[in-house]
């Protein structure tokens, strides 16, 4: 499981250090794609195989689905972390989540999500008190 908040910097060729302990469990290969709320979601290769697997289940006859599933995959791309644990952000998918030098990792459970610093913070200023005023369950039966 994917925890914490890491702040390493991207450097000039658009690559970014892995957090220590995200390393292992992503040595033997990711997926990099657009998250929601403008991120990146970064999966374990046999954790995306899993969700693109559970998202083909979704209906063909369903716009939504459809576009999901276009927005999800045609922004994927495959990497290996290098043995300094650093993987190559593509210009494609660093310009859709605003990455510049700064950025923020956050272990979010099943993936990875990288943010633009001054991105996140916004996001987190914005959520936080929502998060703290939660006063019905979000997952039944869960707190």
């Amino acid at each position: 499981m994917f925890l914490g908040t890491h702040t390493p910097r991207m450097d000039d060729k658009g690559r970014l250090f892995l957090p220590a302990k995200f390393r292992e469990r992503m040595a033997d290969g990711l997926v990099v794609t657009r998250g929601q709320e403008r991120c990146l979601y970064v999966f374990p290769m046999d954790e995306f195989v899993r969700v693109s697997q559970q998202l083909r289940t979704a209906p063909m006859t369903s716009k939504a689905a459809r576009d999901y599933l276009r927005v999800f995959l045609s922004g994927a791309s495959d990497e290996t972390p290098d043995k300094q644990g650093r993987i190559t952000i593509p210009a494609n998918l660093r310009e859709y989540a605003g990455l510049s030098r700064e950025c923020t990792v956050i272990g979010a459970g099943d993936r990875v999500e990288v943010w633009d610093t001054t991105a996140w913070d916004r996001y987190l200023a914005a959520t936080e008190q929502a998060f703290s005023d939660q006063a019905e369950e979000v997952v039944p039966g869960l707190l």
